[in-house]
């Protein structure tokens, strides 16, 4: 099976443009006990989680920092709600995507490297193709036309790690408690193929949420229906 690294296409003339975020987001922490970091990353998103009916929801809605005791109390009061195989992190953002959206979009568009959102008819497209795990999300978007494009977000779930070789010999553990990866996305990029497990055909990486990936079932089903406004960067498997 060969991958593949998804990003925006910019040359494909396509202007949309989105400014927003999600409706609420785990906070993130304030000085980790164990490796002293403060940090929060809201790359990975889950806007399937709808926490209206939380009774602490206003605890979700300001992006700020936290001790990590009370990250750990309200990563406790929503992990029921995440799709399977979610995974929470500090800084997480959950539900949809709210804002403000202009100009021409693409039938898939990724204003954001760890964003992607893709147009109704397109996705349905893509469905009847047999692709696995395409769950599209309403979003929240204020758009300036008079007929907006009625797009949704993927709901992309962390599958898949860089191989160990894309880093330096003396390879960082995650922290012990607040999870922290202390490296930086490296230019030279292998899937460690031995870890992508499970039925899906797009889906951002458990280390490197930023980065996200789809087979070649996935690639080519876009190309083949014409489905335009990202490119498909391959990313060899080791």
């Amino acid at each position: 099976m060969n991958y593949f690294a998804i990003e925006n296409d910019p040359s494909s003339g396509y202007t949309g443009d989105i400014e927003g975020s999600h409706k609420w987001g785990l906070p993130g922490i304030l000085a980790c006990p164990v490796c002293q970091a403060t940090w929060g990353d809201n790359s990975r998103a889950y806007p399937s989680v709808d926490l209206t009916a939380v009774s602490q929801s206003a605890a979700f809605e300001e992006a700020r920092a936290e001790p990590i005791e009370e990250y750990e109390r309200l990563c406790e009061l929503i992990r029921h709600q995440l799709p399977p195989g979610g995974v929470l992190t500090p800084g997480t953002s959950l539900g949809p995507l709210v804002g403000r959206a202009q100009g021409r979009f693409g039938p898939l568009t990724s204003p954001y490297p760890w964003w992607l959102l893709v147009q109704r008819e397109a996705l349905e497209k893509l469905q009847n193709e047999g692709l696995r795990g395409l769950k599209g999300c309403r979003t929240e978007l204020r758009f300036r036309q008079r007929h907006p494009p009625d797009l949704l977000e993927l709901e992309l779930l962390p599958m898949g790690r860089l191989h160990p070789d894309c880093f330096p010999s003396a390879y960082a553990l995650p922290c012990s408690r607040c999870g922290r990866l202390g490296l930086s996305l490296p230019k030279k990029r292998f899937l460690d193929v031995s870890s992508v497990q499970g039925p899906l055909d797009v889906f951002r990486l458990v280390d490197f949420s930023t980065v996200m990936v789809c087979t070649e079932r996935f690639s080519d089903a876009c190309q083949r229906l014409g489905l335009g406004g990202v490119t498909f960067t391959p990313l060899p498997g080791v």
